[in-house]
């Protein structure tokens, strides 16, 4: 019997070609799918995340050499720059899938329109005047305008994709051809030794700042502050004081280089010893064993120099700065895109050091825990200030008192808030202040180096410098040092302290010739009796002073500027307002005020070494612009300071109460008073 063949009804048949997929199952067609719109995402995150984070920091070689990051950390973070965040955004594009296709290509669209809208806020901040909210609603009509473009139109589409190959050229343009790149791939450092001649080979102790205008040490008669700054007085009583003393640059990476190798910046390189290898650390090495503390160069080649004892920072430092750093430069406002704002001086307690010496006698140092304070790499250099068998250079480059300003007079810190401008109505008065307060701690490390070199007994034999690689203009909207603050107030910029002590010198002297930093290699040469092997823009100061009268300056390698030489007067300082130092009583209310770190005030610890000397917050929108606000501690008015005009952080204020003596252990009473145009005070509620 033949076999029978049992046929479905039409409308029971199957379907004839491969079976549909199941909402878990993808298909060939939408694997493609899903790769394209991987790419376009990859290309979009590379240019809001990975080329403007690596431009940046391939710029700022001094951002890994501060944070002492070795090759395999930087590399790390550059795979974590390049890959991270396009891995999250396509990884969610694929999780959104679940909710099925159509939600799936709607969830492609808005992440094409952000990331759309994120790449136009930092376009329109390069070439438009748009900031703050304005920007924001171009920026997500320009995201919304592109998603639309790449759902109409196919070419849109295509152009993303061939756009993802960016992020790898941006991480090769990284490795290879930005300044960074001597840092992460060093080349050789075969640097040139200087030749010893007759005479005799001094110990060598250089101590270089930053950031320290020399006006800022001046008094009234334009001598040192001794009143305010003991310690660089002592150094300038015992010393020759090169007054008319100028960086060559506003900017460390640029004016360091200059000033150990004796030549004018001329290449925007890493300030490394591959790029610079014939320098103070080469030169001397042959002969004097090196002991250098650097903070944002390596100019010293591991030939010479031990490893700091400073241990290394590590990665989870340089993601964290990295991600501050993104939040600048995706920011709809104005901002410092500067790395140089995480150059902050590890403590020794937090570098697990001990503190070289004791705290001194003296009243206003007056918790011993404050040399848990000290900067790490000071502790570092004061304890390798020792006689030797052999000449030694004791080499230190101090972040200080370059900013972040967190140092009172005593040592003690105090806590601020990353938002706080630096240049403006009120804002201007309120840097300097910090600065000035920082500078006065750094006069007291001063004074402990110098203490240290005469019990040791190196002060009287040993060759000793001190200065700083360039200043900064604290003149109302002119702060800072690039060139716009160059052009109006070169004397803060530019001119800046330079010591020299010879062996056995005893008494002071004052010379005005026209120092340039680029002298202090061939100066310090002739003292210690070596010959540099190599051409020099400088001329030492055992030579007669060069003809010119005139400063050159490189805001810029290899583009110099020339202003008028001179020792530049002191700014007239602001004018301190009667009330301060005055106790206050009961005043009748006058209002609300928040102040953000009122907490603090409750347990005031003066023995843990930190103290909340710096007061911030905000007033209601109707307290005029420049209404002057008196802050009080236990009842004495510590600052008075003005209401600025609004910005994005409110109608605000900030004082500044230098003075560890309004403090006490324990609860202390916070006051802030409106002072009246007739001098009248009214309490203000905080909250």
């Amino acid at each position: 019997m033949a076999d029978q063949t049992l046929t479905a009804p039409p409308g029971l048949r199957p379907p004839s070609g491969p079976a549909p997929a199941s909402a878990g199952e993808v298909t060939p067609s939408g694997r493609r799918t899903e790769l394209r719109r991987a790419l376009e995402a990859v290309a979009l995150v590379g240019l809001v995340v990975t080329q403007p984070l690596l431009d940046v920091l391939g710029r700022s070689p001094d951002f890994f050499l501060f944070h002492r990051a070795t090759t395999g950390d930087i590399l790390v973070l550059v795979a974590l720059i390049a890959l991270a965040p396009g891995l999250v955004v396509v990884l969610c594009g694929v999780a959104s899938r679940l909710a099925g296709a159509r939600f799936r290509a709607g969830t492609h669209l808005a992440v094409v329109g952000l990331l759309l809208a994120a790449l136009a806020v930092q376009v329109g901040r390069h070439t438009t005047p748009l900031r703050g909210v304005p920007l924001l609603v171009a920026a997500i009509v320009a995201g919304a305008a592109g998603a639309a473009a790449r759902r109409r139109w196919r070419v849109t589409g295509r152009v993303l994709r061939v756009a993802a190959l960016g992020p790898g050229v941006f991480v090769v343009l990284f490795l290879f051809a930005s300044p960074a790149s001597a840092v992460v791939l060093p080349g050789a450092h075969g640097g040139a030794a200087g030749v010893a001649g007759p005479g005799e080979h001094p110990p060598v102790v250089m101590i270089v700042l930053d950031e320290l205008p020399l006006v800022s040490l001046l008094g009234p008669d334009g001598r040192i502050d001794a009143a305010r700054y003991p310690h660089f007085a002592e150094l300038a009583a015992g010393s020759t004081w090169y007054r008319n003393a100028t960086g060559v640059s506003g900017w460390t990476p640029y004016a360091l280089p200059a000033m150990l190798t004796g030549r004018y910046p001329a290449e925007p390189v890493a300030p490394h010893y591959s790029q610079y290898p014939d320098n103070l650390f080469t030169a001397l090495g042959g002969l004097y064993d090196v002991r250098a503390e650097e903070s944002i160069t390596r100019l010293c080649p591991p030939s010479r120099c031990d490893q700091p004892a400073t241990p290394p920072q590590g990665l989870g430092v340089l993601v964290r700065e990295s991600g501050k750093l993104l939040g600048r430069i995706a920011a709809p406002v104005d901002s410092r895109v500067d790395p140089e704002e995480s150059y902050r001086e590890r403590t020794a307690a937090e570098a697990g050091l001990d503190a070289a010496e004791p705290a001194p006698a003296d009243p206003k140092f007056r918790w011993d825990s404050l040399d848990d304070n000290q900067p790490a790499r000071f502790t570092s250099f004061l304890a390798g200030l020792r006689p030797a068998n052999r000449p030694t250079l004791h080499f230190l480059h101090l972040l200080m008192p370059h900013p972040p300003w967190a140092y009172l007079p005593s040592g003690a810190r105090y806590d601020a808030p990353e938002d706080l401008p630096n240049d403006g109505a009120g804002w201007v008065d309120l840097a300097r202040a910090r600065h000035l307060a920082q500078l006065e701690y750094t006069d007291r490390l001063v004074g402990e180096t110098l203490r240290t070199l005469r019990a040791s007994g190196l002060y009287d034999k040993s060759l000793v410098l001190l200065t700083a690689d360039h200043g900064v203009s604290f003149t109302r909207d002119w702060q800072g040092r690039g060139m716009d603050a160059i052009d109006h107030a070169a004397g803060e910029v530019a001119w800046v302290p330079m010591f020299v002590k010879e062996p056995g010198q005893r008494t002071g002297r004052v010379d005005d010739r026209n120092w340039e930093h680029v002298d202090l290699l061939p100066t310090i040469a002739d003292e210690v009796h070596v010959r540099i092997p190599w051409r020099l823009d400088g001329r030492s100061a055992k030579q007669a002073p060069r003809g010119r009268t005139e400063k050159y300056f490189y805001d810029r390698p290899g583009q110099r500027v020339a202003f008028p030489g001179g020792v530049p007067a002191r700014p007239a300082p602001p004018a301190p307002h009667p009330l301060v130092g005055t106790t206050v009583g009961e005043k009748p209310a006058g209002g609300p005020a928040t102040v953000a770190n009122l907490a603090a005030f409750g347990d005031v610890d003066p023995a843990a070494g930190e103290l909340p000397a710096l007061v911030w917050g905000t007033v209601p929108r109707q307290v005029l612009d420049g209404t002057l606000l008196a802050v009080a501690v236990n009842g004495r008015v510590g600052a008075v300071v003005p209401v600025v005009p609004e910005d994005k952080g409110g109608r605000r204020f900030a004082a500044f109460l230098p003075d560890d003596h309004l403090f006490r252990a324990g609860g202390n009473r916070l006051d802030v008073y409106r002072v009246g145009a007739d001098g009248s005070l009214r309490r203000l509620t905080l909250s």
